[in-house]
């Protein structure tokens, strides 16, 4: 039998997570629970920087955009797992599948603009903290976000360009939990020589590029705070920086573990793809809640809030 065009491809069948039939309804009810988790902790983010007047600096700003991304990165996999699992059926459309990837894509790559985003300010607010408020202006970090909005955007259409204009093979299983591009170009029966050079060049470019600005951000901070040490400066530095560092280590370290340390996909690069696409999105509320005291002081407020007007009704 010679190979399907994409026109004659209908849908793809995702294998889904590497687990045996009994388990699926205890899977189920652990995904259900992190997405949960994810969504709610993160609108409650958003939700805190809106309201706490305290909370509308850059570095805030970049947060909301950035626990939107994530709910939005969750929202993009997670539901159509858990209905897969719940009705144990595995397929999705072709088109479905062409858009899950689009949007995955916008934003994981917003994440990733983002973070370095925030590395910037951080190293604005650290290494210049009498001009911050010159340089962090507001039409700076509206700015800001609007790039990382239109980069991944552009980053994402080239690649699901590039992807649709290819032929598929008879077999369109997808051995994975959602469409994921390299998994995709598996399953081509044409030429991808210019799919896996656009995708070394543009896409290496766009996740390295963030990545040296992170870097060379929190080495330029190291450097200042080594200058002078004290103890008052390294505890206000980690209180200033250690949830967004933490947060960009669990990323990149993901990332990393999914794109570059895997030559095939197995049960261990899906379950680094769940870390990256599912796990990490749910970790961040708690790891800028637990560790920050202005978003703790911000919900003590709002629950003292609620609690007043309870106790007048």
């Amino acid at each position: 039998m010679g190979p399907e065009n994409q026109s004659s491809v209908s849908e793809f069948l995702l294998l889904g997570l590497p687990m045996r039939p009994g388990q699926q309804r205890g899977f189920f009810t652990l995904f259900l629970g992190m997405y949960l988790t994810t969504v709610l902790g993160n609108l409650l983010i958003i939700l805190l920087i809106r309201l706490d007047s305290r909370l509308h600096t850059p570095m805030y700003f970049f947060l909301s955009h950035l626990a939107f991304s994530d709910i939005s990165l969750s929202s993009v996999t997670v539901p159509k797992m858990l209905t897969n699992m719940q009705t144990r059926r595995q397929s999705i459309p072709y088109v479905g599948c062409i858009v899950q990837l689009y949007f995955f894509m916008i934003f994981g790559g917003l994440d990733n603009f983002l973070l370095a985003a925030m590395a910037y300010d951080r190293y604005v607010a650290i290494c210049h903290p009498l001009r911050y408020t010159a340089i962090m202006r507001e039409g700076l970090c509206v700015l800001l976000v609007a790039g990382c909005w239109i980069l991944s955007c552009a980053h994402a259409l080239l690649q699901t360009l590039l992807l649709v204009r290819l032929s598929f093979c008879a077999d369109s299983t997808i051995s994975h939990f959602f469409c994921e591009l390299t998994a995709l170009l598996k399953l081509s029966c044409s030429d991808i020589s210019l799919n896996e050079l656009v995708i070394f060049t543009e896409g290496g470019m766009l996740y390295l590029l963030p990545l040296c600005i992170v870097l060379s951000s929190y080495v330029r901070i190291g450097t200042i705070i080594l200058r002078v040490p004290s103890t008052e400066r390294l505890f206000k530095a980690f209180a200033t920086c250690g949830s967004h560092l933490f947060v960009v280590s669990l990323y990149y370290r993901t990332v990393a573990s999914v794109y570059l340390l895997s030559s095939s996909w197995d049960s261990k690069d899906i379950i680094a793809s769940v870390m990256y696409a599912v796990v990490t999105p749910m970790l961040n509320p708690f790891i800028y809640s637990l560790r920050n005291r202005d978003i703790k002081q911000a919900l003590e407020m709002c629950v003292n809030r609620l609690t007043s007007l309870s106790g007048k009704n």
